[in-house]
């Protein structure tokens, strides 16, 4: 196969199902591939915050001079977006060869040896395979799906962040927290640090490191951090950074995120050291798309993937801090097994009109199901809300309706804000979108 469109839909067509848990299949092809890292990896689970996390970890290594490899999930516009290496996103044709060593690996000597893959598992091992053929220093790996059995578990972590746990892939993961914890919490090694950056972990994953004997970094016991409207500081075991600039990632929950960056890498120093200005710099000039990305323009327009209650009242938080706007557009668009009805009532009271989408994939609530999950939850009788074909379209149909000083959100699946940056970032100029 010569392209990396027709290898993802080769992927496509192997399993029957897009998850299955598990890592025995994939722990075999692995194996058959030899496939190991010879540099320090980081892997980062947990509910929120996982894509802020690498992303700041990467900045950080990337200015203290280190060849970084990323591996995150999912994208939003196109596959090569899941792997970066130092800074930069991969060439889909880079990726061709790994993808053929996958795919001999899983078929193994003989038809009866073939391993059966999902999309994300094949995919997955394709990048691992790039990354560790890349001379990296560092490896930071973010889990698809809980952590204990996502194929990203399969190599070993030298560091482990677990970030906030909230209820979210509850279908797979456990109805609660401290079931999902406990998935979560897999991704942990003996000996070995684990930073749960979660100001309130569920016990289960502070059990499961005291189980295995890991080295467990809790926040308020091993790392904190203080700050006003300037400045916030960072304490931890063995060092504190005082005067540190805001992360260019927006949001009050990024301190949180990037304390537990500053964790890890405290917890490496002896094997990556990272001095004080690389921090600095790396927190400041950290960019990672669709994570209250605030676009500048007439009207505003605010890009955010936040698809779960907790990262929805995080961005209704932080939209709330933005100030006055006369009126606020929400294009909205969300799988069919998330719990819709919460996150539409948490935002709804700054929201004056609604713009529900379908979108592109089977998994996905049409946009009629959203409007009417809306409208169980709303009481104000002057909201509008209409429905669209696809993300653009509803992003169109906002622009066309607001005004200059207006507020355009962007919001839920990584298919949502995809969708409106297939042709690049939009940049608003009322009443008609230009690109």
């Amino acid at each position: 196969m010569n392209s990396l469109d027709h290898w993802l839909e080769h992927c496509e067509r192997l399993h029957p199902h897009n998850i299955e848990m598990g890592l025995d299949r994939v722990r075999t092809v692995v194996e058959r591939m030899a496939l190991h890292f010879d540099c320090p990896v980081i892997t980062v689970a947990g509910t929120n915050g996982k894509g802020s996390t690498c992303a700041m970890l990467e900045a950080c290594l990337l200015q203290a001079g280190y060849r970084t490899g990323v591996y995150t999930s999912p994208h939003l516009v196109h596959f090569q977006e899941r792997c970066r290496v130092h800074g930069e996103t991969v060439e889909p044709a880079a990726l061709l060869p790994h993808f053929e060593r996958v795919e001999q690996a899983r078929q193994g000597a003989a038809p009866e040896e073939a391993v059966s893959l999902t999309y994300f598992e094949f995919t997955t091992l394709a990048i691992l395979s790039l990354m560790a053929a890349s001379n990296l220093e560092v490896a930071i790996l973010e889990v698809g799906l809980g952590g204990r059995l996502d194929a990203v578990n399969v190599i070993d972590a030298d560091c482990a962040v677990i970030t906030s746990i909230d209820l979210d892939h509850m279908d797979w993961l456990g109805t609660d927290r401290e079931s999902i914890g406990r998935e979560k919490a897999g991704i942990m090694r003996t000996g070995r640090p684990v930073i749960v950056s979660d100001p309130v972990p569920p016990q289960s994953v502070l059990d499961h490191g005291l189980e295995i004997g890991a080295d467990v970094w809790t926040f308020g016991r091993d790392f904190n951090f203080t700050g006003d409207k300037q400045q916030w500081g960072w304490a931890g075991r063995g060092r504190r950074y005082s005067g540190l600039a805001y992360p260019a990632l927006r949001g009050a929950n990024q301190l949180v995120n990037a304390s537990g960056v500053l964790a890890a890498l405290e917890a490496l120093r002896s094997r990556i050291p990272v001095t004080a200005q690389a921090v600095r710099n790396g927190l400041a000039m950290v960019e990672l798309p669709g994570r209250f990305q605030i676009v500048p323009g007439q009207p505003a327009l605010v890009l955010d993937v936040a698809h779960n209650p907790h990262a929805v009242a995080a961005l209704t938080e932080n939209l709330d801090a933005m100030g006055y706007y006369p009126t606020t557009h929400a294009v909205f668009g969300a799988m069919a097994d998330k719990d819709v009805a919460p996150m539409l009532a948490r935002v709804g009271p700054l929201v004056d009109r609604w713009y529900f989408c379908d979108l592109p994939t089977p998994r996905a609530a049409t946009a009629e199901q959203l409007r009417s999950s809306w409208q169980t939850v709303n009481t104000g009788d002057a909201v509008k809300a209409g429905t669209y074909m696809d993300p653009l379209s509803a992003l169109n149909a906002a622009v066309a309706a607001a005004d200059p000083a207006d507020r355009i959100v962007v919001f839920g699946s990584f298919f949502t804000v995809g969708g409106v940056l297939k042709n690049g970032t939009p940049r608003l100029d009322a009443p008609h979108l230009s690109s």
